[in-house]
């Protein structure tokens, strides 16, 4: 389908989808669809809610925020059971302004957003619409319409609460374009659109001298004055400030701390008793999430001042750190490079693994525990299973620095420094030598980095270095394995089958000769070495292993190469040891043999086809490689 037929059938799904009648027939729909009175809190819950909650480990994951926002699982659990759920119940929390605070280039922006885009998407499903007075320029809830004495009733007659007063222009409409008659008022389905002002309104500090209030509230129409003969006359006025636009929906404050004050005092109103002044009015209800932003500097300053304590008690401050997964880090860059002009440079295996490294080693807190450094502390956070360290140890580190991940270094940092490789070097293809290089240059013009930070930060990037070093070692001595499946396969039954010998103290027979010998202790032994096995845990370490193929067996499953994480390291670095002197012989032979230059190529082939090189890389690895096995 070309772009000018998908552009046809977006056009014929809009106009499919909207909806006109008189309040009659509203009322109708809502006896069928009772959720299309939900507040904007409760919608922006129920979309969130509608696009799946996965249960994991007691937490909950929201696949709303999967594909945009990485490594916050617990802050995203916190906003929505702790801000968003409640506040969907009526409960009080509905009566603050959400405050997400939180470093640089943390996710802030992208979550709020997000939820601008959700909600654009949600108020064109079933379950997401949105219905408000024809004309209306503050799309304001047709139950309004419903006079407080008949409120009760309706509440017990379709189950919906009221909350809120009819605004001055449609009390005025009501009386002259309807005579009166509520049940003829014009009601229409609206769709929520920021671009278009409808639902979503955006609020942005600019100089306190010249930004007017009218930016909020709206503003008298001075041209229309004389024809309407007063400036307390509603059709004299101008609903077209963002609070008005945002009704229904969401108003995002932008760096709202470095608002001046004046306009941070119509919020008190609007959050506590949703309704807030303009002009020569009642008050105007409005039912809107208000949610802005701040780092965590202007915040510490902001509650610092005592004239701000009003303000202060209506919000609800939700921390969002940086990611501390390694993992997700990579992810955030995979990302952002999608989404750059550099997508199409070549960047080698590991690059941004090793990147993510440095950088979440620089936002993790020392801690107190023994043996536990910071290396060890970054691959529990990611999920890695490390010897001796179970959930429960990591949830208590998790507690033992609660701002944790509200400083180091940001993503955008790690990918201007790629950036400036690749430009500056008229590079199509990158590795992660040049990465840390990059970043390593790049600490000297960082204005924000002190003499200390910068200290620990070199000594980052020589622990991401090291790192490299092994992941780089690994990569080419599985390349140089000849059927490395097969290899491992082969040397893992073998094992298994002395394993199972010992364990159960039998014999083994010889392949070759048929007789009975005893279980290979020294091969069992020389496996087990690879990951610091004691001779004091092997009994234990086998026996695990047999316990493990018999849970196999039992659920039916084959227990294979995959299926025990430390064995199957074990056999890797078994393998890799017996092939280490071929690698180095091979990799670093100036004049190769003919049988050398096979087996060379055979290697470069193999990290081009299965491990996601191209000949460039493939060929600077196997010349780093070479240097490290050397040394």
């Amino acid at each position: 389908m070309d772009i000018l037929k998908k552009i046809q059938s977006y056009r014929e799904e809009e106009e499919n989808l909207k909806w006109e009648g008189t309040f009659a027939d509203y009322l109708e729909l809502l006896k069928e669809r009772p959720y299309l009175a939900q507040s904007a809190h409760s919608r922006l819950y129920n979309m969130v809610k509608d696009a799946g909650i996965e249960e994991v480990n007691g937490h909950y994951k929201y696949k709303f925020f999967e594909d945009e926002i990485y490594g916050l699982d617990e802050a995203m659990e916190n906003l929505v059971e702790e801000y968003f759920h409640p506040a969907a119940k009526r409960l009080d929390v509905r009566k603050r302004i959400l405050l997400l605070m939180g470093p640089v280039s943390g996710g802030k922006s992208t979550l709020v957003s997000l939820l601008k885009r959700g909600l654009e998407r949600y108020s064109h499903t079933d379950r997401g619409a949105v219905f408000a007075i024809k004309g209306c320029p503050m799309h304001e809830d047709p139950l309004h319409l419903i006079p407080h004495h008949l409120r009760e009733d309706f509440s017990q007659e379709y189950g919906i609460r009221i909350e809120g007063n009819l605004s001055p222009l449609n009390m005025m409409r009501l009386e002259q374009e309807y005579h009166g008659r509520i049940e003829d008022v014009l009601v229409e389905r609206i769709f929520f659109s920021e671009d278009k002002r409808t639902g979503i309104g955006t609020f942005s500090p600019s100089d306190p001298k010249s930004q007017d209030i009218a930016d909020l509230t709206g503003s008298i129409d001075f041209s229309t004055i004389a024809e309407y003969g007063s400036e307390s006359d509603p059709r004299a006025y101008r609903f077209d400030g963002e609070l008005n636009k945002a009704n229904r929906g969401l108003m995002e404050f932008q760096e709202m701390l470095k608002c001046d004050e004046k306009f941070l005092w119509h919020l008190l109103s609007l959050t506590q008793e949703g309704n807030f002044k303009a002009g020569r009015f009642a008050l105007i209800s409005a039912d809107e999430l208000i949610i802005a932003h701040t780092n965590e500097a202007e915040y510490r300053s902001f509650i610092s001042n005592q004239k701000n304590e009003a303000l202060h008690s209506r919000m609800i401050v939700m921390p969002v750190p940086y990611n501390l997964k390694a993992t997700q880090e990579e992810r955030i860059y995979e990302k952002m490079i999608r989404q750059s002009d550099i997508k199409d440079v070549h960047i080698a295996p590991h690059t941004l693994k090793v990147a993510a490294m440095f950088t979440i080693l620089t936002r993790l807190r020392e801690t107190t525990k023994n043996n536990v450094d910071l290396l060890k502390k970054m691959r529990l956070y990611d999920g890695e299973s490390v010897e001796g360290f179970s959930d429960v140890d990591i949830e208590e580190l998790r507690k033992e620095h609660h701002d944790e991940g509200m400083s180091g270094i940001d993503p955008r940092y790690v990918i201007n420094r790629i950036s400036s490789t690749i430009i500056k070097k008229q590079m199509t293809s990158i590795n992660a030598l040049d990465v840390l290089r990059s970043l390593k240059d790049g600490l000297d013009s960082h204005a924000s980095i002190s003499k200390d930070d910068k200290e620990r930060y070199l000594n980052f990037i020589s622990i991401a270095r090291k790192e490299y070093d092994e992941l780089a070692k690994k990569e080419v001595q599985k390349a140089f394995v000849y059927s490395y499946e097969e290899s491992a396969k082969t040397l893992m039954d073998n094992y298994l089958d002395n394993v199972e010998a010992y364990c159960n103290k039998t014999k083994l027979r010889d392949p070759l000769t048929g007789e009975e010998i005893n279980p290979d202790e020294k091969l069992m032994r020389s496996i087990e070495e690879q990951i610091g096995i004691s001779e004091n845990a092997k009994k234990a370490f086998r026996e695990e292993i047999l316990i493990r193929i018999s849970a196999y067996a039992r659920k039916g499953k084959k227990f294979d190469y995959s299926s025990h994480e430390r064995l199957r390291e074990a056999i890797q670095k078994k393998l890799f040891t017996d092939l280490k002197d071929v690698v180095k012989i091979t990799t670093s032979t100036k004049t190769p043999d003919e049988q050398q230059l096979k087996k060379i190529n055979e290697v470069i082939a193999t990290l081009i086809d299965e491990y996601g090189y191209n000949s460039s890389s493939a060929n600077e690895l196997l010349r780093y490689v070479g240097s490290l096995l050397n040394r």
